[in-house]
């Protein structure tokens, strides 16, 4: 027991062990080989996500601006050594990346995972297609070729557009010409890998072709020089020797590392359940709040950045054929040759070829936006959920959006629970099926009997309308059932005082009249118990009901009590009073 205990708890950290040993070469390999390659070189010349680079960007300028390294200047012309303010950017960076590490490890330890769970579906779509729209944005200076400063924060889509627009004029026509030949080639071949998947061995790599063609004839034709194309350019090689980061720095980081650790987090699990939808697997949260934090923190003492999942990566992975984690082990092994050997090699790519890439992988996302006149015919809560999620992560930005989509779901929770969907339920003839007989016409209803459903949880907050929804719907009022069977004990009372005078009257006809009230008596019972509605059942459905708490539980009992015991109040007194034996 403990063995298998132990086992499972390691496949749960490392999953990569339950699915290895059964790989399927001949079926996944090769793709993973292109994603891999695909992967790596959209990773060559950006950062990881846009949105948590800005974040960290601007947490590096507050703790580091150019004011801390001043050399010999005025305010006028000021002269700042860029060399030393770089340096402590990066010392800043890499302590921030240890400090998300360890916040997102310490959740993971701590099952804070659950917090994935408040990402519905309608939340998770909307917010990956806002954060498409983010993405979108950011590459459209280098399809142009303009260059525009960065913005970040509420409002910087808008922001950033109204930038590209008032430097549109600037545009490189080169530049813009390379990345819509790429974009209408890739394009095409994602159509035709689309409609040929079946026949086709393996996919068409359209994007490691671009790659190849657009650095070739950049570098032949000097582009750079000769036509102003912005390319790559420099990248660095070797690694940077191991270093502790520098601790004396977390207080003032930490409100900002938590917060980058929630929104990488959420990026991350988004686009994973995104995927776990399309390919039917599931995610486990808690894990990859671990795995995250694991790599933060480690790669930290190496002069890393905080890492998440990037959403053009992660579409170009999916897109050209990836299957499994092999794709990302040879696309951290194609930047690592890079970064140590053979940068030189894509130095003159056109960043507007990458620009291309990552816009035709995004045509996928925006896709998602036909999820509105889905939900408008289906779930008009969910469809709010969706639009709360993408409006204000569009304009508000991603954390603060997420912040904000999350708590509209959890409104909705609360509004569900204060205007669920009541019902009757009738049967379909000659089935043991039940349904609403407003939306059913098939279903028909029990004769006497009344079924009712209410779609919600009974707690403190709902039960009163859950006891008036029934009223209404099943058209009982206890209190008024109450009140007219004491006003039927009123009039028998009455009638049994007249039936006394007038037996008394005649002692002849005795036996007569007794057989008379005797017949009289019964068809009077009769009549004062007869119901004073036609129901004589009802049944609770409680079918969808998760949870009644103790305030829900007594209004129940209540409202049964009211139900129940008129009638056996009502026959105690006629009992009394001599109407009935």
């Amino acid at each position: 027991m403990i063995l298998v205990k132990a086992k499972s708890v390691v496949f749960g950290f490392l999953p990569i062990l339950t699915w290895l040993p059964s790989y399927p070469l001949k079926q996944y390999l090769f793709g993973d080989i292109v994603s891999g390659i695909s992967t790596g070189v959209m990773q060559l010349p950006q950062g990881t996500f846009a949105v948590i680079s800005l974040m960290i960007g601007g947490v590096a300028v507050r703790e580091a601006p150019d004011s801390m390294f001043a050399v010999n200047g005025t305010n006028a012309s000021q002269v700042v050594d860029f060399e030393a303010r770089d340096a402590r950017r990066v010392e800043v960076v890499v302590a921030l990346t240890t400090l998300v590490g360890i916040i997102q490890l310490v959740l993971g330890l701590l099952r804070f995972g659950f917090l994935a769970i408040y990402l519905t579906e309608p939340l998770v779509r909307g917010f990956t297609t806002a954060a498409a729209v983010h993405v979108s944005v950011s590459q459209i200076k280098y399809l142009l070729g303009v260059h525009t400063a960065r913005f970040n924060g509420p409002l910087s889509v808008v922001y950033s557009l109204d930038a590209v627009f008032r430097n549109i004029a600037s545009t490189n026509v080169v530049t813009l010409i390379i990345g819509l030949v790429c974009t209408v080639f890739l394009y095409i071949i994602k159509d035709l890998n689309e409609r040929f998947k079946k026949k086709l061995p393996i996919p068409i790599p359209g994007e490691i072709i671009v790659v190849i063609v657009s650095t070739g004839i950049s570098y032949g034709m000097v582009m750079s020089e000769n036509y102003g194309v912005e390319v790559v350019g420099k990248i660095p090689t070797g690694l940077l020797p191991p270093k502790i980061p520098d601790f004396s720095v977390f207080p003032n980081l930490f409100p900002d590392a938590f917060a980058i650790s929630v929104v990488g987090f959420s990026i991350a699990i988004s686009l994973a359940k995104t995927f776990a939808l399309k390919h039917g697997y599931s995610v486990d949260g808690n894990q990859e709040l671990i795995a995250l934090g694991l790599c933060n923190f480690m790669s930290s003492f190496f002069h890393t950045f905080v890492v998440t999942a990037s959403m053009s990566r992660s579409l170009v992975q999916e897109s050209t054929g990836g299957h499994t984690e092999i794709a990302g082990l040879l696309a951290s092994i194609l930047v690592l040759l890079v970064v140590v050997a053979i940068g030189f090699v894509f130095q003159p790519l056109p960043t507007t070829v990458l620009a291309a890439i990552i816009m035709v992988n995004l045509l996928g996302m925006f896709k998602q936006l036909k999820d509105i006149p889905a939900l408008w015919r289906t779930s008009k809560i969910e469809l709010a959920i969706w639009l709360v999620s993408f409006f204000a992560s569009v304009l508000l930005g991603l954390d603060y959006g997420l912040v904000v989509a999350m708590g509209f779901a959890i409104l909705t929770v609360i509004y569900r629970t204060q205007c669920p969907k009541n019902a009757l339920l009738g049967q379909i003839p000659d089935t043991g099926l039940y349904f609403d007989v407003d939306e059913y016409e098939e279903a028909e209803e029990c004769s006497g009997i009344k079924i009712f459903q209410s779609n919600t949880s009974i707690y403190f907050a709902n039960s009163d309308l859950y006891v008036s929804a029934l009223k209404a719907k099943t058209g009982i009022d206890p209190a008024k059932l109450l009140a007219g069977r004491k006003s039927q004990i009123k009039y028998a009372k009455r009638d049994n005082g007249e039936r006394k005078a007038v037996n008394h009257c005649s002692s002849v006809k005795k036996n007569a009249v007794m057989n008379e009230n005797h017949t009289e008596s019964d068809s009077e019972d009769d009549f004062f118990l007869q119901r004073l509605t036609p129901i004589h059942t009802i049944i609770l459905d409680f079918t969808p009901v998760n949870f009644i708490d103790s305030v829900g539980a007594k209004c129940i009992k209540s409202v049964s009590q009211q139900l129940l015991f008129p009638k056996k109040t009502l026959e105690d007194r006629l009992v009394r009073s001599g109407l009935i034996h």
